[in-house]
């Protein structure tokens, strides 16, 4: 009966094999080669083993292999490059953290180098066509990979950006860089793997400013610094639409303080329909949100069908052109069944003749009642009065409740400005009142252009207008009369006709001795017709 061999021990037949057999711990810190690794790369075993296997890999190669990809270069004891394939198993703990990784590594020599490169510049075109930036970065060195969409994004090559480790710590926008630190700190001293995102401004190489949301995945790897790899995504667009939605609606909340509008701010290329609060409790629609994807579709809901048809001819008159503003009454349905009547005015933005996006108002007529002017759309003259009331209740409760020992925290300054026309009633002699309606019109727009959100500009009657300035002494209050008339001066185009008007401006800031809106209106009347009267252009009421 024969004799059975004698079983091979395992390390010996790894010793036998000819292809290389390897092992690394977390940190790529070889643990394990057999001989056939001399036998290969010409490297000495006792020298190879405690080296890291990323110090054989070319530098070019390294980020691909952390990402995956199993074909690389290595580099041989006589220093020349390799193409070889390594396939590789990781040993895991419960949390994911990788613990050691096990390979089999042999050369390629039944293709060409040419192919292989082909094989390597079809992984990185594929990362190309991902619309941002893939990195990876590990603490103390910096990013270990990029794509090269980062030229195009940010304007600094690979290279560049590699060549530092505090790279993107440089580059963080200094208002930014305080919070992101924060999250970057916590993903390297994570104990476990977890995804993340967060947002924040980088500094382009020429000098733009681009706002970018990070998607991350930090990468816990017993004995290693933790590492991270990622995709930065330019969302520079977004966040701007984002704060110009915020900057319309304070705005807008601001200009339409005075008169309790509601306001809205409408993109007509995506549809999306920005309104506030104030519009909502108008038409009583408080439990919706403040954005709808179809704008369009949510105005008509509240339009009464009687009066849909009027309503969409004086919106396209005005994308038209056909219309300066645009500005309509119509019977809305308000989410408790009631028909109520209200105003829709605004203005539309063009670009390269195409309208792209509109703003404006929404009142309720039965609040507002009369105190808007048909022609310009300024309040009239009941709303200037009582908000000129208001101004001086203010001031008179400010002064009894004054002390000498304690600071004045908020002003009560207020100045009233009466503005009349100087040949107006010529220019409606000789081209006739639709030319005279067009000029108040004009000098409406001028007018609100020249004051702050915070003032109130009326028209009073025919071409008179009235201009309340909050918190403004007689000093600023006189400049910024000067100003304005300086605006009414300039050329008016009318039709086929160039026609100028100038302003005659009576001045009077709030004095003890006026207590009540007649008092302000006539002393402002008598210093508009003394600057009439002397050529002055502006005069102030000392009384």
């Amino acid at each position: 009966m024969p004799v059975p061999s004698p079983s091979v021990p395992p390390e010996q037949l790894l010793r036998l094999l000819p292809e290389v057999v390897l092992q690394t711990d977390a940190a790529w810190v070889i643990t394990y080669l057999n001989p056939a690794w001399q036998r290969l790369t010409g490297h000495p075993l006792n020298e190879s083993l405690g080296q890291s296997l990323l110090d054989f890999v070319h530098p070019d190669d390294k980020g691909t292999l952390r990402s995956g990809m199993p074909v690389f270069r290595l580099r041989f004891a006589n220093s020349d490059y390799r193409w070889v394939r390594l396939q590789l198993q990781s040993e895991t703990d419960s949390a994911d953290c990788v613990l050691s990784r096990q390979g089999m590594l042999i050369e390629i020599t039944e293709v060409t180098e040419n192919v292989l490169i082909e094989v390597r510049q079809r992984f990185l075109r594929l990362l190309e066509t991902i619309d941002g930036v893939v990195w990876e970065a590990e603490r103390g060195v910096g990013n270990t990979f990029l794509s090269t969409q980062v030229e195009r994004l940010f304007g600094y090559t690979v290279e560049e950006w590699r060549s530092d480790p505090n790279f993107w710590r440089a580059h963080v926008h200094p208002d930014d860089i305080a919070e992101a630190l924060v999250i970057d700190e916590a993903a390297y001293n994570a104990t476990h793997s977890y995804a993340y995102e967060m947002s924040y401004r980088l500094i382009a190489k020429s000098g733009k400013v681009i706002w970018v949301r990070d998607l991350c995945r930090v990468v816990v790897e017993e004995g290693r610094p933790n590492r991270m790899i990622g995709l930065m995504i330019d969302v520079s667009e977004q966040k701007q639409t984002e704060l110009e939605l915020v900057k319309s609606d304070n705005r807008y909340a601001l200009a339409t303080r005075g008169s309790n509008d509601g306001i809205w701010d409408w993109n007509l290329q995506t549809d999306v329909l920005h309104v506030s609060e104030r519009f909502k409790e108008i038409v009583g629609l408080s439990d919706t949100g403040n954005l709808h994807d179809d704008g369009w579709h949510f105005l008509q809901q509240l339009i009464d069908t009687d009066d849909l048809d009027r309503v969409q001819s004086a919106y396209r008159d005005h994308l038209a052109a056909k219309r300066p503003n645009f500005s309509v009454d119509f019977r809305a349905r308000h989410a408790s069944r009631r028909v109520m009547w209200v105003n829709w005015r605004g203005v539309a933005q063009f670009e390269q003749g195409v309208a792209v996006r509109m703003a404006g108002s929404l009142s309720d007529l039965a609040e507002r009642s009369s105190s808007y002017d048909s022609l310009t759309n300024l309040p009239g003259r009941p709303l200037f009065r009582d908000r000129l009331e208001h101004a001086i209740a203010l001031q008179k409760e400010s002064a009894t409740k004054y002390h000498p020992a304690r600071d004045q925290i908020e002003t009560t300054n207020f100045a009233v400005l009466l503005l009349d026309l100087d040949g107006f009633k010529a220019i409606n002699d000789t081209l006739g009142h639709h030319a005279g309606d067009e000029l108040l019109e004009q000098v409406a727009r001028r007018l609100e252009s020249a004051v702050r959100a915070t003032d109130l500009v009326a028209r009073m009657s025919g071409d008179e207008f009235n201009v309340l300035l909050e918190s403004a002494d007689e000093t600023s209050a006189t400049a910024r009369a000067k100003q304005i008339a300086v605006a009414i001066s300039a050329p008016y185009q009318i039709g086929a006709n160039t026609v100028t008007s100038r302003a005659s401006i009576g001045v009077v800031c709030n004095q003890s001795a006026f207590a009540t809106t007649d008092d302000y209106l006539r002393a402002a009347d008598t210093a508009m017709y003394h600057a009439k009267s002397n050529r002055l252009g502006v005069y102030v009421f000392r009384g």
